[in-house]
């Protein structure tokens, strides 16, 4: 099981990204999905989790301009970026909880996909 993440980029403070986080390879299904970021020299924090019924929750930082969602249909999740701050800056990691059996349940992470916010 894989996880591929896209979608980082340079964008100036005010603009928006989109990331894109989709999972391969053979499982039975994807629970939660889950955006974390990691900014240089502080800790991982997560951004935003969405489980498989589309139930969103977000940190509070971010709440109002980004949103999270997903297609299970595709195996993937999203985040919308919309009025990015410098602060927001950071590798971004998709995660999810996957079952590859009826019976056993693993969390993926994918590789980061880089955010940069600077005019």
């Amino acid at each position: 099981v894989q996880l591929q993440a896209s979608g980082g980029g340079l964008v100036q403070p005010g603009g928006s990204l989109r990331l894109s986080c989709t999972a391969s390879g053979s499982f039975f299904r994807i629970n939660d999905m889950t955006w974390n970021r990691q900014a240089p020299g502080k800790q991982r924090e997560l951004v935003a989790t969405i489980t498989r019924g589309g139930t969103p929750d977000y940190a509070d930082s971010v709440k109002g301009r980004f949103i999270v969602s997903r297609d299970n249909a595709k195996n993937s999740v999203y985040l919308q970026m919309d009025s990015l701050k410098p602060e927001d800056a950071a590798v971004y990691y998709c995660n999810a909880d996957i079952m590859v059996n009826r019976n056993y349940e693993f969390n993926y992470e994918g590789q980061g996909t880089l955010v940069t916010v600077s005019s």
